[in-house]
């Protein structure tokens, strides 16, 4: 490495940073993916939708698969780094690799991707299951190992990490999706959902007319009558 290309070891390591890019946006766009839109897309064939959900059945792997490449990806990036530092700067060039690096990693392969993501988190997730699905399979033991550790000092703190989560909504918080629906419903219609919501609180008293109030009609009477 240390004869390689200056050019080389730039192009490199600009490689290694946007994969870090990659690995960060991932996790965070899969993480932030609305669990019934997901459903939706899968019920509707919606291939990236289903690779992904593939991917969040077993999120303790997912999440493995993940930081397992973005760790390898930055620690060999801080070695190409360092390389190039010190052909530039000497023995200088070390902490000058380890400052330009990290500001580097931290703005470009960390916060703008996982910004990215948060804000558009099916135009990241959906894509990147295309890679990470098969990335899995490849790595899949050192994955397997990874996550027996992890799961194991989980079940120490006493943490089931195979444990369901409830996705069911209660009553206000599927008001509150409603009422927070946007252009999704028309207006009409998330009014009629949001008194169909609201008929458990509505008592007969303020549904029935009262006798006395009723007006009615004969039907034998005749046209001008009525």
């Amino acid at each position: 490495m240390n004869d390689a290309p200056l050019g080389l070891l730039f192009s490199v390591l600009a490689t290694l940073i946007l994969f870090s890019a990659f690995f960060s946006s991932s996790e965070t766009g899969m993480m932030s993916l609305n669990r019934y839109r997901l459903k939706h897309l899968q019920k509707n064939n919606h291939h990236g939708a289903k690779r992904a959900g593939k991917l969040l059945e077993r999120p303790d792997r997912l999440i493995g698969l993940i930081l397992i490449g973005n760790n390898l990806v930055n620690i060999l990036a801080s070695a190409i780094a360092t390389v190039i530092a010190i052909r530039l700067w000497g023995d200088a060039g070390i902490l000058i690799a380890t400052v330009a690096l990290t500001l580097v990693v931290l703005i470009f392969a960390e916060i703008t991707p996982k910004t990215i993501a948060a804000l558009h988190p099916e135009q990241i997730a959906f894509p990147a299951s295309f890679i990470l699905l098969p990335l899995l399979k490849i790595m899949y033991p050192l994955v397997w190992l990874v996550s027996h550790v992890t799961n194991g000092l989980l079940h120490m703190l006493g943490v089931d990490p195979q444990g369901t989560v409830n996705e069911h909504l209660s009553q206000e918080e599927l008001r509150t999706l409603v009422a927070e629906g946007g252009a999704l419903i028309p207006a009409r219609r998330k009014h009629m959902m949001l008194n169909l919501l609201a008929l458990e609180e509505v008592s007969v008293n303020d549904i029935m007319v009262p006798r006395n109030e009723v007006y009615g009609i004969d039907l034998d009477d005749s046209d001008d009558d009525i």
